[in-house]
């Protein structure tokens, strides 16, 4: 089985998350400094909460596995339903995000650890690209969302 360039997706995407990235902190590390008690608040009417960046991110994370798991079940409309969803105190808190990010991400890469480099041309369902892109396109996503989680750290503590 020729898996170089998957290996190398699944570096990259543990490296964003739990790694040493060239970026700056590791994903893993910025979301685990978040205190609880902030991630509900938004710095204006404009934007978003801690809280709905992550269950965003988890959105697209979850996206990603149910293509790579190749479920019919979850279509795409079903996660443009969930992404910015209504946060629930009650049921989105930040632990429980927080796990659900992890476990999602480390599915996602055990996963990959049986696909060969074919399975990254062959295109996504509901989608016009191939599984190099998205994969790619999670790994930047997930950078992209962490300079801004960084960001409100910064601003609401």
């Amino acid at each position: 089985m020729v898996n170089k360039e998957i290996k190398s997706i699944i570096r990259n995407l543990q490296n964003v998350n739990a790694g040493e990235p060239w970026f700056g902190r590791p994903v893993y590390e910025l979301l685990e400094e978040i205190d609880p008690s902030i991630v509900y608040t938004k710095p204006n009417n404009n934007s978003h909460s801690l809280i709905e960046l992550l269950y965003h991110m988890i959105t697209w994370a979850e996206f990603t596995l149910k293509r790579i798991e190749g479920d019919k079940e979850q279509d795409h409309a079903a996660f443009e339903l969930m992404d910015w969803r209504e946060i629930k105190p009650a049921v989105h808190t930040w632990e429980k995000g927080l796990k659900e990010y992890k476990k999602v991400h480390n599915t996602i890469v055990a996963l990959l650890e049986n696909k060969d480099d074919d399975f990254l041309k062959e295109i996504v369902d509901y989608r016009k690209y191939n599984f190099r892109f998205l994969l790619n396109g999670l790994i930047q996503h997930n950078i992209y969302h962490a300079g801004q989680v960084a960001y409100l750290n910064k601003l609401l503590a």
